[in-house]
């Protein structure tokens, strides 16, 4: 299939060769045409599928169709996609400007951490489209700057990400607001039962699509684990990266912290890097991620808050310096490397402390994960076990007041290498907005 088979406009089809693209991904081959046919969906989509632009694709295209853009209509937005962070909202605005350049449209992105300035005037001028954070677009419905009325479209994205973050309330107040003839599109890495419940309030009669088994990890990055004592994984992982030459590491920790310090270590033995997590400025993370991207830093070291707005085409290696807690997390995380055909590695340090959190990640996978023992670094037997201090915020409970200063990742929505657009991923952070 190729996408003059989906019934896609020309200057979209122009957009899309532009890039140097003619093959969907599979979530795009389905929902193209569901989303064109009217038709609510609810789609099944890990990170790394292409999803973004298997709704972008079609949105355009109705929004074009319906509309030639001259009417006062313009001045009220027909189309909103809701997302979880800003990384998010930058690289959905992205994709919607990439594929619709030679289209008549505007649109604009809603986000915390910046001056409301600009997005005041963005909306005053009149948008179609609306890329946001729930917490920012109430600021601006309470400021009576976002009038939400005229929305013909409604996509919540990465809605199990919404809800793990405390967003639930937030959501139903902006579709309160919202029109009650409306298509709506739901996308999540996994219908948990909160998520049915949500679909259930919102879509009418929606046609379900699942392009990649629940949990489920590439074939092509290959997987193993190091076990070590927790005192000695920052020289472990001095020396795989030494060893083996790594040149671009994405590494995972579970604290800000923790990132913070591992950082400072590998700097000082030598190894370009920065850490990236909540805490940091926008002007820092945005300057962390450009130069990590374009090979100015070896390492960024991670939390899987601020990892969400990572998206590189070719990422080579993947680390978990420490599990998490969580085990669906390990697959998003692993899922940042071996994409577009592309080969990867995700490398995991073990300690005694994170057996049970290996046995669950296993147990999801239903595999073994292989095992190694790096001459030198063999865990002490006499180690006991210590307890893991769960990082504030994970595991889907509500979090704190949300932060709102905390910068975008660089912009995204160019797909990915390999004859398929918009197969990078964006996760998830604090409860920002």
């Amino acid at each position: 299939m190729h996408f003059t088979d989906l019934g896609l406009s020309a200057e979209i089809l122009r957009s899309i060769s532009e890039q140097g693209y003619d093959t969907p991904t599979p979530i795009q081959a389905q929902a193209i045409p569901v989303v064109l046919a009217g038709r609510d969906l609810m789609a099944a989509a890990q990170t790394g599928t292409g999803k973004t632009a298997g709704f972008t694709l079609p949105i355009l295209q109705l929004l074009s169709t319906r509309d030639s853009g001259l009417t006062m209509k313009r001045f009220k937005p027909r189309c909103l996609v809701l997302v979880p962070t800003r990384e998010l909202a930058v690289q959905v605005h992205d994709s919607v400007r990439t594929y619709g350049r030679h289209l008549r449209l505007k649109a604009t992105a809603i986000y915390g951490g910046v001056a409301m300035g600009p997005q005041f005037g963005a909306l005053k001028g009149g948008v179609d489209i609306i890329v946001a954070t729930p917490g920012r677009l109430l600021d601006h419905i309470e400021q009576r700057s976002a009038d939400l009325s005229g929305i013909e479209v409604l996509v919540l994205d990465e809605a199990d990400r919404m809800l793990d973050m405390g967003f639930i309330r937030d959501i139903r107040k902006i579709i309160a607001l919202l029109p009650k003839k409306k298509q709506s599109l739901l996308f999540s890495a996994t219908f948990s039962d909160d998520i049915r419940g949500l679909a259930t309030g919102l879509l009418n009669d929606p046609v379900s699509v699942e392009v990649a088994r629940r949990n489920a990890t590439a074939d092509n990055v290959a997987q193993s684990v190091y076990h070590v004592d927790r005192d000695r994984k920052r020289d472990l992982l001095i020396q795989l990266i030494d060893d083996h030459k790594w040149h671009q590491v994405l590494v995972f920790t579970r604290t800000k912290h923790g990132a913070d310090a591992l950082s400072d270590r590998l700097g000082k033995a030598g190894i370009r890097s920065a850490a990236l997590h909540g805490n940091k400025s926008q002007s820092q993370r945005q300057r962390a991620l450009d130069d990590f991207k374009r090979l100015k830093l070896n390492v960024l070291v991670a939390t899987d808050i601020a990892a969400r707005g990572i998206d590189i085409d070719e990422l080579p290696h993947v680390v978990n310096y420490e599990l998490p807690n969580v085990p669906e997390d390990y697959v998003h995380r692993i899922g940042r490397t071996g994409r577009a055909g592309s080969s990867g590695q995700a490398v995991s340090l073990v300690c005694v402390d994170e057996h049970r959190l290996l046995r669950d990640i296993e147990r999801l996978l239903k595999k073994d994960i292989e095992k190694k023992v790096v001459a030198g670094f063999e865990p002490d037997p006499r180690i006991k076990p210590e307890p893991i201090q769960k990082p504030r915020g994970s595991g889907g409970a509500r979090q704190s007041q949300p932060s709102r200063h905390a910068a975008p990742a660089a912009p995204h929505g160019k797909p990915a290498r390999g004859g398929r657009p918009g197969t990078g991923s964006h996760h998830s952070g604090q409860r920002h907005r």
